[in-house]
């Protein structure tokens, strides 16, 4: 990999300007029923097997390489693009099997493993954090809204796929990584450096 991408990281967000793009719901087990804790999938934390899982499309279209199911974000990847993350950051991720409505391939949906307190608060264009006067107790300190995202780099480490302490929707990678994943054509999700 050039060496130009060492030591830049990049947002991956869905493409919603993908013609025809597909929407998924949140995942099932095989027979329909609800997931007991959807979020536990973005948590940026390690997770036991959640067994066979499903996912129904909320909006029919054309099948992506990458895109987030239900009001969670789980991540969603095809066999390809989950290729280059066990492949490159096998330490970051796990990647679990799961049946995609309509699809006879596989998908995958990943947890990222790694959750990183590294928001640059004034590099940010705006990162304000829950207080007791927002009236969520439970989510003190935790960021409210964050626009222009800027991580502090030295606080990465080894990491190369990671979610943000406090900032749930963020799914970080590396530059080789999204490097990895254009030169594979993996469609359906778009990079911001931050």
């Amino acid at each position: 990999m050039p060496e130009i991408m060492r030591g830049r990281f990049f947002e991956l967000q869905i493409d919603a300007y993908v013609p025809g793009r597909w929407y998924m719901s949140e995942p099932t087990t095989p027979d329909g029923q609800e997931v007991d804790d959807v979020w536990a999938f973005t948590r940026g934390e390690r997770i036991a097997s959640p067994g066979q899982l499903r996912i129904p499309l909320l909006r029919p279209g054309n099948p992506l390489d990458f895109t987030t199911a239900g009001v969670g974000m789980t991540p969603i990847f095809s066999t390809r693009a989950a290729a280059v993350f066990r492949e490159m950051a096998p330490q970051d991720v796990q990647l679990f099997p799961i049946e995609v409505e309509g699809q006879p391939e596989p998908y995958h949906l990943l947890v990222v493993t790694r959750k990183i307190r590294c928001i640059d608060d004034k590099a940010c264009k705006e990162a304000r954090r829950f207080t007791l006067e927002t009236g969520r107790p439970e989510r003190v300190g935790e960021y409210q809204v964050v626009s222009g995202l800027r991580i502090d780099k030295s606080k990465v480490e080894d990491a190369r796929v990671f979610k943000l302490w406090g900032w749930r929707p963020a799914l970080i990678v590396d530059g080789e990584i999204k490097m990895a994943l254009e030169e594979a054509g993996s469609v359906g999700g778009y990079f911001e450096e931050v």
